[in-house]
């Protein structure tokens, strides 16, 4: 039986199971003032449904899923409501740690670790030592994450190595890698980014909800060919059934990737 989800709707059997589905969280704020709640129970009814998802997800054989819970920008954001935020993502790590374990999933952060709090670093590194030899699923949580600061930290250790006679700047674009078969070729430069060494770091499905119809910066490299899939409802509300129906319109979809339809 599911633990977050009532149930787990089914799918096809022949339906094509994306490797990478990353979501973009939006609306747990405007979900509570729109239920008359305080903006913290937003953030804390997000939560759930960030584990509703992660159950269907790796239930339906999702390999990789990526949530984005704390922009570079977020800083700017109350005291109150940052604490809080930090907070409940130590908690998170805390409370499931040996659930994710026991589903032989990899956790990884992105984002700087830099300016994290002393327990959410600690929490994170500890989580993270714990699950790395866990392969089957990887879950990814984006927290002091931002496109452009992950690639000024990709670029500028790019030309660190470059400095110090490790590599040249023509290595950065070698190919060691295909995305999708022979479609989208893997560079050495994704070695430098925050999703390194995974086995699908480029997202099929990008979802982002509360009807914003914008990127933010999210995965700007590794989201290239990603189905952008956007959603009306708040981020809270989304649950199993959502994913179901994400899944079957991402199989509607025809991926081009600058050729021929897939």
């Amino acid at each position: 039986m599911p633990k977050y989800n009532e149930s787990i709707p089914t799918l096809p059997d022949d339906i094509q199971i994306p490797k990478h589905v990353a979501f973009s969280p939006n609306g747990n704020r405007r979900w509570a003032k729109e239920k008359g709640l305080h903006t913290l129970e937003g953030h804390k009814a997000g939560a759930q449904a960030m584990l509703r998802l992660i159950e269907a997800g790796y239930d339906y054989g999702i390999h990789t899923m990526t949530f984005w819970g704390f922009s570079t920008e977020n800083w700017k954001r109350t005291q109150e409501e940052v604490g809080y935020l930090m907070k409940l993502f130590e908690f998170l790590h805390e409370k499931h740690q040996e659930e994710v374990l026991g589903r032989n999933v990899r956790v990884i952060h992105l984002g700087r670790k830099d300016r994290l709090p002393d327990g959410l670093a600690k929490k994170i590194a500890e989580t993270e030592e714990l699950s790395k030899n866990q392969t089957e699923h990887v879950l990814n949580i984006a927290v002091d994450y931002g496109g452009h600061d992950e690639l000024l930290r990709a670029m500028t250790s790019a030309f660190s190595d470059i400095q110090k006679g490790l590599l040249t700047v023509d290595d950065l674009s070698e190919i060691v890698g295909w995305y999708v078969e022979d479609k989208v070729p893997y560079h050495r430069f994704k070695d430098y980014l925050d999703t390194t060494n995974q086995p699908h770091p480029f997202p099929d499905i990008v979802v982002r909800t509360s009807g914003d119809k914008r990127t933010s910066g999210f995965l700007p490299w590794q989201s290239i060919y990603a189905e952008y899939i956007w959603l009306e409802e708040h981020f809270p509300d989304l649950s199993a059934q959502h994913l179901h129906d994400i899944l079957l319109s991402f199989n509607n979809r025809e991926r081009r990737f600058g050729g021929d339809a897939q």
